[in-house]
């Protein structure tokens, strides 16, 4: 859980969440406000990805090797 929390990219993805719920509470209800949710969606995906493959290649790092 630590991982994710520290991680620049999802930190980066949340605060773009604080925006796109400012541009939801302040800003005109349009096509365009769909897209901002769907971005910040798409960045949310993106960064825990990058998450667990950085896990899973720690994990391949620290294994011994098997001849």
């Amino acid at each position: 859980m630590r991982k994710f929390l520290f991680n620049a990219s999802v930190l980066g993805a949340l605060f773009g969440g604080f925006t796109a719920l400012r541009a939801t509470l302040r800003g005109p209800r349009d096509w365009r406000l769909i897209l901002v949710w769907l971005g910040w969606g798409i960045s949310v995906a993106l960064a825990v990805a990058d998450v667990v493959k950085e896990s899973q290649q720690e994990q391949l790092e620290n294994e011994p090797y098997d001849f």
